[in-house]
């Protein structure tokens, strides 16, 4: 009998009634059932078994003992118990208490997927659920947690008696298929496919040859988490790419079509891998893994990347036919991707293997690139095979290694390859998911009530993990490895506004990218000497030897060159650097960090600002800067700028102790300088004038004269009438209340907002996310929500039309610093973790959002009743508005929050 078309598809697992569907009684005989089990499970299935009966029952009918890579789960005693049955025997699997349960289902995203629970092993404290339905619930999230969501699963049922059927078949997306007969009462939405034991067989079968044949694997389509281009938009296609980029935190692929498309632009790229020196150095590009070089050529395609498990979904038509393919970079092994393809098999050319990044000609054998000073070497394991079915099945395996300065090594690529094939697909597959999922278990932010601004919040996390590796060196260029904008260079934007997201969910890789920075320390101290200046002078743009690599001038559309000032003005780069040194320190309590390299980081720009400040009698200044407003240059006592020194000098001046010897007489003198550095702040007015003389300049207020924004105020109004008038870029005195609320006067982020924020062009992608956060902390939550849907869609959008060069990861750290921070109120304290939350747009039931704090994992859920604290482990919590302190368990504990109207920040 041909299956329906519901079920020719693979699936990734398969929930399914033991008695009636797997057999007919408790006396059949089970053999051939057994065989398909395990050999589905070798081939990457996962199995889900129910019944009503005990696991000794069960278990001596079935003897199941599959070897993986997919997993056998045995949901017995109505769901009461839930054993793993494996090569090595049956075991039981501890259970969740039934309040961590409750608390789990309360806080799922309401888009279908199901909320994992955080940090499974430490929450699962004894043995048994409720009732079927708690069962069922923990039978989805245990599939989420391998990457596996509900759009993956089929639920096979008799119809009746199923553990859960009914909580099974009503997660969104789930295919489920009744092998009863049709008047067992079925619930809606239910195939029926009467045949009994024997029709289910079939299924497992039909399963087991998609696998063996090698047919891509699905990929999810969860609402929230599916990422979609549906077709090929000559004009947005590069754009498309950089958003489908597959990343492993090392190497980015930009999610280009499998087929060779004149629109595309692919590119290979490796974090910290550059050529050439000075201004024009660049990242290096790889020879390409994920194109395929056909024989037809394609007349549209439709991709989705499942953000959750980090895989992108293609299918392409061309001329010949359909080519489907699904890709990633692996997750858990960094420097390996996987490629499986299906094609009519006249559309499959006979050359295959890896192409050049910029000819997109075939590559014979494996392949390196070498251009001073860094190298990257790439290699293929490729499988082709006819199939019975008419077409071709493509699997590759890729391998990259690479180096910084020097020859990569060829032999090793070649190994990372082999060895990865050896893995096999099926289970580069599954540690690949498992990793995602791990890390979305942490930083997942949930929104209820907005699915848009749901995916787009998702998104932009995924590009925040995809694009920073979790060991060695972190070199997060502004566009990270989604295209080529800025040439893959360093700026603030990583210290600022991406390192933040990564302290605070994944503290490898904030650590990753502060050893970017102290590596270069050297080159720092060397330039400071240069400039006359003493400690470390941090470039602007900074790439592969931490020398200063902004260039000096720009030629206009019109012809015009213009200089570039920035290298040589924008000192705040310097505090920038400590201060995400600090913020690193305080959400991870990493003293090994703190008292080694983030000391000598914090001591050696202190000295820098030092050297930079010119005492004025009883007052001190620093003349001569650009702030983040860059509309403005070459201006004195810029307020960011010095408020953010004064915070490097004190906070440098607080870690000079009693280790550390010969720094004391300069700490006093760093207490002083800071102390006398002029703010510009008006304790009439609450304002921080943004530099000397800004005040004086023509008050011009963009928001009057621009229909909407983010505008570029130079092309409305021309560069040098901006330059004469209070026109400000981005954030610049907000930025202060954004990154370091302790150093201004209490009470002023208000009257600074309503001043500074109409003069704001928001011509920056920068900006909107900035505003979005302080204006929720300003209890303004519906405007904050305006401006926090601007940040999240910059790339979506494609406001300027930029995003062809890469994403704008510092807009995604902002979009995630809006809801942790902004409404959530979440900061590290020095022994506990701060809670400060603020009203939610009214559009939103609530928002949850993951952090990790001294290494414990919690999720903080903000709702019209108060925060709901649910901790892996014991941690202390402090409730900022009334000062209380409370020590959490790991089941979580429902705090009340008093009305935070009238109490901003």
């Amino acid at each position: 009998m041909t299956l329906p078309a519901a079920l020719r598809r693979r699936f990734e697992a398969v929930v399914f009634d033991w008695d009636g569907t797997a057999v007919s009684d408790r006396h059949a005989d089970a053999t051939r059932v057994r065989a398909l089990m395990e050999a589905c499970c070798a081939e990457g299935l996962n199995l889900v078994l129910t019944s009503a009966r005990d696991i000794g029952d069960v278990d001596a009918q079935l003897g199941a003992r599959p070897s993986g890579p997919g997993t056998l789960r045995l949901a017995v005693n109505r769901g009461a118990e839930v054993f793993a049955a494996d090569a090595d025997g049956v075991r039981l699997l501890p259970r969740r208490t039934a309040r961590a349960a409750e608390q789990n289902a309360a806080a799922a995203q309401t888009a279908g997927a199901p909320a994992s629970p955080l940090a499974t092993e430490a929450r699962r404290v004894e043995i048994g659920l409720n009732d079927p339905a708690d069962a069922a619930r923990w039978i989805l999230e245990g599939l989420w947690s391998l990457g596996i969501g509900p759009s993956q699963i089929l639920v096979c049922g008799a119809a009746s008696g199923s553990v859960g059927r009914d909580a099974l078949v009503s997660a969104p997306g789930v295919t489920a298929v009744s092998v009863g007969a049709a008047s067992d009462g079925m619930p809606a939405g239910v195939l029926s496919l009467p045949g009994g034991p024997v029709r289910f067989a079939e299924i497992l079968a039909d399963q087991l040859t998609r696998r063996r044949r090698r047919d891509p694997p699905s990929v999810g389509d969860e609402t929230g988490w599916a990422f979609s281009v549906p077709a090929i938009d000559p004009r947005s296609e590069r754009a498309a790419e950089a958003l489908l980029t597959l990343g492993d935190g090392r190497t980015g692929t930009r999610g280009s079509v499998v087929v060779v498309v004149p629109e595309s632009a692919p590119r290979v790229l490796v974090a910290g891998v550059y050529r050439g020196h000075g201004p024009e150095t660049e990242l290096l590009a790889a020879p390409l893994w994920n194109i395929i070089a056909t024989n037809a050529a394609a007349r549209g395609a439709s991709r989705r990347l499942d953000l959750h498990a980090g895989t992108l979904w293609q299918a392409v038509e061309t001329d010949a036919g359909v080519v489907e393919a699904a890709a990633f970079a692996s997750l858990a092994r960094p420097g390996t991707m996987a490629l499986r393809a299906r094609a009519p098999a006249d559309v499959v050319s006979a050359e295959q293997g890896l192409l050049d990044a910029d000819t997109q000609e075939a590559i014979a054998g494996p392949a390196r690139v070498a251009e001073d000073p860094g190298s990257i070497a790439a290699a293929l394991v490729e499988d082709r095979s006819r199939q019975d079915d008419g077409g071709v099945r493509l699997e590759r395996v890729a391998g990259y290694t690479w180096q910084a300065h020097g020859d990569a090594s060829m032999p090793w690529a070649e190994e990372r390859a082999r060895s990865a094939a050896r893995h096999g697909y099926e289970r580069l597959l599954r540690d690949h998911r498992r990793a995602w999922a791990s890390r979305w278990e942490v930083c997942d932010a949930r929104i209820d009530g907005d699915d848009e601004l749901q995916l787009a919040v998702r998104l932009a996390i995924y590009h925040l993990v995809a694009s920073t590796p979790a060991d060695g060196e972190g070199p997060v260029g502004a566009r990270g490895l989604t295209g080529d904008a800025y040439r893959g260079h360093v700026f603030w934007d990583s210290d600022s506004y991406m390192l933040p997201f990564h302290a605070a969910t994944n503290p490898p890789s904030a650590r990753a990218m502060l050893q970017y920075r102290v590596a270069r320390l050297p080159g720092a101290l060397q330039e400071a000497k240069v400039r006359g200046r003493a400690g470390a002078c941090f470039p602007w743009e900074s790439a592969e030897d931490g020398r200063e690599v902004t260039p000096t001038a720009a030629t206009l559309p019109s012809g015009e060159v213009v200089p570039i000032r920035t290298g040589d003005l924008e000192d705040h780069i310097d505090a920038d650097i400590a201060w995400a040194a600090s913020s690193y320190a305080a959400w991870t309590g990493d003293t090994t960090f703190a008292h080694g390299p983030g000391r000598d980081l914090l001591l050696h720009t202190a000295r820098f600002w030092a050297s930079r400040i010119a005492v004025e009698g009883a007052r001190s200044h620093i003349h001569g800067v650009i702030g983040p407003d860059e509309y403005h240059e070459d201006v004195d006592d810029n307020a960011y700028t010095n408020v953010m020194a004064r915070w490097n000098l004190r906070a440098a001046a607080r870690v000079v102790d009693d280790s550390i010897h010969g720094w004391e007489r300069e700490a006093a003198h760093w207490q002083r300088l800071a102390d006398a550095l002029v703010d510009g702040y008006d304790p009439a007015s609450g304002i921080y004038e943004q530099f000397a003389g800004f005040s004086e300049l023509e008050p011009l207020i963009i928001a009057q004269l621009a229909d909407r924004r983010p505008v570029s105020a130079p092309l409305l109004l021309g560069a040098e009438r901006v330059a004469r008038s209070q026109v400000i870029k981005q954030a610049d005195v907000l930025m202060l209340h954004y990154l370091v609320p302790g150093e201004v006067a209490a009470g002023s982020l208000v009257p600074n907002l309503e001043y500074y924020e109409p003069r704001t062009a928001h011509g920056s992608t920068l900006s909107p996310g900035v505003h979005a956060a302080l204006l929720a902390r300003a209890c303004r939550p519906e405007e904050a929500l305006q401006w926090l849907c601007v940040a999240a869609r910059i790339d979506l959008d494609d406001v300027g039309a930029t995003t062809a060069g890469g994403v704008h990861l510092a807009a995604m750290g902002t979009v995630w610093r809006t809801l942790s921070w902004g409404f959530a109120g979440l900061s590290p304290g020095a022994d506990a973790l701060i809670i400060d939350p603020r009203p939610l747009p009214a559009s939103w039931g609530s928002l949850d959002v993951g952090v990790r704090y001294r290494g414990t994992p919690v999720r903080i859920r903000i709702d019209p009743a108060g925060v709901t604290v649910a901790p892996a482990g014991p941690i202390d919590v402090l409730l900022a508005p009334t000062g209380h302190r409370e020590h959490v368990g790991s089941a979580g504990t429902r705090l009340v929050v008093p009305e935070p109207q009238g109490r901003p920040a």
